[in-house]
């Protein structure tokens, strides 16, 4: 944002969104919040400066078109900007009339504003001209809007699009969900009513109404609102798209991207788990080397590794999930483990056999919540930074899930073929617009857990962490190579016992 706004007339939600000079950026927002009083304050600079470029406003109907112009003839008389007054025209489209609304500067910009999506809109584009599409969930034909608007970015243009949302399988909700999936570098903003509150909202609102601001004053405000909203505040005010409720991932998106792997299982018994924890040791160690070597030997060395772990002690599962990430960056889950019911010392021996067998181990993610805290704090001993002990709440879901949906749609994930895992994916359900997995048993003694762990996983493959690897130093008296050529080197003094450099 120019300096030339005082930042306190913007709240801070307002200014982030202003300071954002990103080519696109996409807002999902609640209503009546000031974004596009926030939006016209920046347009009125950009257009009035000789550096700037025009700006095209968009909406879908005459009063909110009406209201953004005012707002920025607002702005351009508290600037001291040299501006015409607003001139109205109409624009004839083939089935129904357009209203435009112009200020001109003296710099030779203008803002123009439009009550629908206009035809001539793919004639725009010259370099550094700015698109505002403001409730863009309810604009005519977004789709065919945004895919003109994505041509002004070739000559520097900017594109800003806001909106409240307007159902899940709505084009705007999508754009959002491929953008937290990864699958374009717009930026990504977010503001609900809680949101807008924690900057001072209802703050704003009693300086300008007159009322004297109280925390139960805003506590009841903010329930009258709600109240008023029903049944669609969630939606309306808490960016949360409608009509959701059903799987995330169907099981043909998910048996598409498995193939044949192992799941080994491993059962804490009665009898094993009343035994001294050094035999419990002894005998884990055992199955270990039985078991999951064989497995873990079969693994590409020159693949870096990931690790989720989806941890419970009695009741649930749990599992880990080693992740090759390969040379084209695809997704293969080679192996999963699960355990049921076993003590906390044998989970931490199988966890550890894992992990310092995987190859070029580059992040370790495990569920931290309640006891899961024991394995997530003695993983981050063992591994040190490249573990993320997570904390999975509504938002880490919300950032998280789109991305690994994203990897089913596009084919970049591969599982082992096994039909638990395969519900265990369809376990996560969409919950007040989010994926996650509800509360209670989905099937058996099962609770998503092992989706839970690939989800884990992939996200520990994106950890911008150093890979933990190695090359045993060798023993004081033994030769590095064919040619050393040292006879007399004494086994004795500092560094015996070899290491690592």
């Amino acid at each position: 944002m120019s300096a030339a706004i005082d930042q306190s007339v913007l709240l801070p939600y307002q200014q982030r969104w202003v300071n954002d000079n990103s080519p696109v950026k996409v807002i999902e927002k609640s209503r009546r919040i000031g974004l596009s009083y926030g939006e016209a304050a920046d347009d009125v600079l950009y257009a009035a400066s000789s550096a700037g470029a025009n700006v095209y406003y968009i909406s879908y109907n005459k009063e909110m078109t009406q209201g953004f112009i005012q707002d920025c003839a607002g702005w351009a008389k508290a600037y001291q900007a040299a501006a015409s007054q607003i001139e109205e025209s109409v624009i004839e489209a083939e089935d129904k009339q357009i209203l435009s609304y112009t200020i001109k500067f003296d710099s030779g910009n203008q803002i123009q504003a439009f009550t629908s999506n206009p035809r001539n809109l793919r004639s725009k584009g010259r370099p550094g001209e700015r698109l505002v599409i403001d409730e863009a969930a309810f604009v005519d034909d977004i789709e065919e809007l945004l895919k003109a608007a994505m041509a002004m970015t070739i000559w520097g243009g900017q594109i800003r699009i806001i909106s409240t949302h307007n159902g899940e399988e709505n084009p705007f909700n999508e754009l959002v969900t491929d953008i937290r999936a990864g699958k374009y570098d717009y930026s990504l903003h977010r503001v609900d009513l809680d949101d807008a509150l924690a900057d001072g909202f209802y703050k704003r609102i009693c300086k300008v109404t007159g009322v004297t601001w109280t925390r139960e004053g805003e506590a009841q405000w903010r329930q009258q609102l709600i109240n008023r909203y029903k049944p669609n505040e969630d939606e309306e005010l808490f960016c949360i798209p409608a009509q959701g409720g059903g799987s995330y991932l169907t099981r043909v998106m998910i048996e598409a991207c498995m193939a044949p792997a192992p799941v080994l299982r491993f059962n804490g018994t009665r009898e094993f788990n009343a035994m001294p924890e050094p035999l419990r040791a002894a005998q884990m160690a055992d199955w270990i080397i039985d078991n999951l070597k064989p497995v873990l030997a079969t693994l590409n060395p020159r693949r870096q590794h990931a690790l989720g772990q989806d941890f419970a002690r009695s009741g649930d599962l749990s599992v880990i999930a080693p992740m090759e990430i390969g040379e084209t960056l695809h997704r293969t889950v080679p192996f999963l483990m699960e355990m049921h019911n076993v003590p906390f010392k044998q989970q931490e021996q199988v966890l550890f056999a894992i992990g310092d067998a995987l190859p070029r181990l580059c992040g370790v993610a495990i569920d931290s919540r309640g006891n899961g805290s024991y394995m997530g704090e003695a993983a981050t001993d063992k591994w040190g930074s490249i573990v993320d002990q997570v904390m999975a709440t509504e938002n880490w879901y919300r950032e998280r899930m789109p991305r690994y949906k994203a990897r089913f749609e596009d084919g970049t994930i591969t599982l082992p073929k096994d039909d638990d895992l395969v519900d265990d994916h369809r376990a996560f359900k969409l919950v007040r617009g989010v994926a996650r997995l509800p509360e209670g048993k989905t099937s058996g003694e099962r609770h998503g857990d092992g989706a839970m762990a690939c989800v884990l996983a992939d996200h520990a493959a994106e950890m911008e962490a150093v890979e933990i690897d190695f090359t045993p130093a060798p023993l004081p008296g033994s030769r590095q190579d064919n040619d050393s050529d040292s006879d007399d080197i004494e086994p004795t003094g500092f560094g015996i016992g070899g290491g690592a450099w």
